[in-house]
């Protein structure tokens, strides 16, 4: 098991950007696949992007790719997302998950991941 906590949430403008990071503990980061999902008031929870163990596989949700960069630094146990010309429809509590896989996965499915953050609040005005 590891335990995630998410920074960088906050408010801002339509067309603005923020950087979320995601702090995990243990010393096995590498060895987890991770993905970023997001949860707006009275909607379900959603996928965003997900990265593999590595780093060089990636996968973003149809609404946010072209915006959205994920990235990960395995020496500083952290995953990041970058979020670029943000929309209103953005805001959501943002929420940092972890499965142990090695490979080409990054999965994008809310029950492959068994670990999660406690979110971030993104607020996107108009």
């Amino acid at each position: 098991q590891v335990q995630l906590v998410e920074s960088g949430g906050g408010l801002v403008q339509a067309g603005g950007s923020l950087r979320l990071s995601c702090a995990a503990s243990g010393r096995t980061f590498s060895s987890y696949a991770m993905g970023w999902f997001r949860q707006a008031p009275g909607k379900e929870r959603e996928f965003v992007a997900a990265i593999n163990w590595s780093g060089v596989y990636t996968t973003y949700a149809d609404s946010v790719k072209g915006r959205v960069t994920i990235s990960r630094d395995n020496a500083k146990n952290t995953v990041s997302l970058q979020m670029n010309s943000l929309k209103p429809e953005d805001t959501a509590v943002y929420y940092c998950a972890a499965r142990q896989a090695r490979g080409a996965y990054a999965p994008d499915r809310i029950d492959e991941y068994p670990d999660w953050g406690q979110g971030t609040q993104v607020t996107v005005s108009s």
